[in-house]
């Protein structure tokens, strides 16, 4: 069973940066396309940003390139979204998933975690 755990999130003012971790306890993770959504309320769960299994392809929502940077080490089963300059608009409950199709939204990912909430202040 793949089962994500997400981690990092927590309140911060506009401007500040946060670290999520996502830890998949699965011996395969490395094979793994990953990807990190968010959803705000009232929302619908929009993607944010994926990285291939080597790290070798990423690709960003507009709304996030050049503050947000994900990376992953394969030897800890963990990837990682850096979260920089943050705004309000970027408050949402943050997952991780696993990439199982070919585009980016989020009916082709599975296996989702619970979240972790990131709360921007103004």
């Amino acid at each position: 069973q793949v089962q994500p755990v997400e981690s990092g999130g927590g309140l911060v003012q506009a401007g500040g940066s946060l670290r999520l971790s996502c830890v998949v306890s699965q011996r395969s993770f490395s094979i793994y396309d990953m990807g990190w959504f968010r959803q705000a309320p009232g929302k619908e769960r929009e993607f944010v940003a994926t990285i291939s299994w080597n790290g070798g392809r990423i690709n960003y929502a507009d709304s996030v390139k050049g503050r947000f940077t994900i990376s992953r080490d394969n030897s800890k089963n963990t990837v990682y979204l850096q979260m920089n300059s943050l705004k309000t608009e970027d408050t949402a409950i943050y997952y991780c998933s696993v990439r199982t199709g070919d585009s980016y939204k989020p009916s082709d990912y599975d296996y989702w975690g619970q979240g972790t909430q990131v709360t921007v202040s103004s």
